[in-house]
């Protein structure tokens, strides 16, 4: 099999090839005076399963282009099949119609890929599972779960810990990482006024004494973040610590993270940190390259790949 990044998140890709012990494919993206794309592959990769690394994080246009071109000149160079994997799938926000007259981009991003000509695809903690269904080739969404848990294990205390869901649409995943700690669960009634900006309204469950972990998919502006942390605290909890899959922090996130009551929040490496976000104080990164190695490489020998969670 073969690997080739884009350049969404190189040290992601550079970290998975060490894993895999695989050296990246020699891949040229590089862009025209008009800020045109341009993509070639300088290894054979006929009759090669080939694996594609590229998050479609911020710029995400740029990135989704450079995914769905890196896909045709595979196809065209008659790989004999390409997987997607995208550790941060963009748009994935936009999954249903939330009023008139407004697109599933979610839907339409997932046929570019399949339409560019993807075989599979391999992803990591969609904003709602059933964006699965959106794709009609075989899709994978791996869960941030157990590289979460090994962290609480580790970093935390293991008295009192309850874990938190910031909103309802999040119970399910903050019920799935409770389970898997043996802790109690609560919830956080927000109502959202407009995107990307949120009001704390109630905290459903007796947070009193407990060092509460607030659990999400994506952290974005870091509003929800903050005002839940500030509800907890006001409520009892002892502290509040945040595991987010997906750090996309736009904005001015970093610092309202930074000047807030949360101890830390941990992200993943799904999308690549910027400096202000390996600098501040409270944001730690964890490793994602071995679980998606490992999922490549069953993928690539004929494995299960669910079994890594069950």
């Amino acid at each position: 099999m073969k690997l080739v990044a884009g350049n969404s998140n190189r040290p992601l890709a550079e970290a998975i090839s060490a894993h895999l012990d695989l050296p990246l494919a020699r891949c040229i993206v590089r862009r025209f005076a008009d800020m045109e794309i341009f993509v070639e592959v300088q290894e054979n990769v006929r009759g090669e399963d080939v694996f594609v690394i590229q998050s479609t994080s911020a710029p995400a246009n740029d990135h989704l282009m450079e995914l769905l071109i890196i896909v045709d000149a595979l196809k065209r160079a008659s790989a004999r099949r390409i997987t997607a994997v995208i550790p941060y799938f963009g748009y994935a926000r936009q999954d249903r119609k939330p009023g008139p007259r407004t697109p599933i981009s979610a839907k339409l991003v997932a046929n570019m890929i399949a339409r560019a000509g993807a075989d599979r695809v391999l992803t990591l903690d969609l904003h709602a599972g059933q964006i699965q269904g959106f794709f009609d080739i075989p899709t994978d969404n791996l869960f941030g779960a157990p590289v979460m848990v090994q962290d609480i294990k580790e970093a935390l205390p293991k008295e009192n810990l309850m874990v938190i869901s910031p909103d309802v649409g999040g119970v399910v995943r903050a019920r799935g990482l409770a389970k898997r700690i043996g802790a109690p669960l609560a919830i956080v009634d927000k109502r959202r006024e407009r995107p990307g900006e949120s009001e704390v309204m109630n905290v459903i469950g007796d947070v009193s004494g407990h060092s509460c972990i607030l659990v999400d998919d994506i952290a974005d502006s870091g509003g929800t973040l903050v005002n839940a942390a500030e509800a907890l605290l006001k409520q009892g909890a002892t502290m509040v610590t945040s595991y987010i899959t997906h750090g996309v922090l736009s904005g001015g996130a970093v610092a309202r993270i930074m000047a807030s009551h949360l101890k830390e929040l941990v992200i993943t490496d799904s999308i690549q940190p910027s400096e202000s976000v390996l600098k501040a104080h409270n944001i730690r990164v964890l490793p994602t390259a071995p679980l998606l190695g490992e999922a490549i490489a069953r993928t690539a020998e004929e494995r299960s790949v669910s079994s890594l969670f069950y």
